[in-house]
């Protein structure tokens, strides 16, 4: 098969529409917005970047987008309180903790107290469990976003 060059931008567009007339739909019902907290801890410019471009996306389809921007002197009992926060909070319906953290913070441990029907990225263990044995709730977005791209263009895996 010949090589072929792919744009993901065209799928994003149809599918950041898609999920726009979804949570608008939503609304109409009388719901909130689906609310997003997004994590960074520290200063690294990728990671930035990333977390940058996840709240863009979220204002573009109408997800709130709560912003937690800590120093990268946080403790990890201080980011531990504010996940347990976060789990609890009715506004929130996903975490996305950007990684990595920095060294005086245990990822692992962070990651196992997010709740897993909030863990949006899929690492917690029960959700990364439930991956590998084939029955996920929830699927990463970087694979299942590489598997939708070469479905859109009709290209086999």
């Amino acid at each position: 098969m010949p090589a072929s060059i792919i744009s993901g931008k065209e799928l994003a567009a149809l599918k950041k529409n898609e999920l726009n007339q979804r949570i608008q739909n939503h609304l109409a019902q009388g719901h909130r917005p689906p609310g997003l907290a997004v994590i960074l801890v520290g200063s690294d410019p990728a990671s930035f970047i990333y977390v940058t471009n996840k709240r863009k996306a979220c204002d573009e389809v109408g997800i709130t987008s709560f912003s937690y921007d800590l120093p990268e002197s946080t403790t990890q009992e201080e980011l531990l309180d504010l996940i347990h926060q976060l789990n609890n909070s009715t506004e929130i319906d996903g975490i996305l903790l950007q990684l990595p953290l920095p060294q005086q913070i245990n990822a692992a441990l962070i990651l196992e107290q997010i709740d897993p029907k909030k863990d949006v990225d899929g690492f917690h263990p029960y959700n990364a469990g439930r991956l590998i044995q084939r029955h996920p709730v929830l699927r990463p977005c970087t694979p299942m976003g590489i598997i939708n791209l070469l479905n859109y263009y009709q290209l086999e895996i």
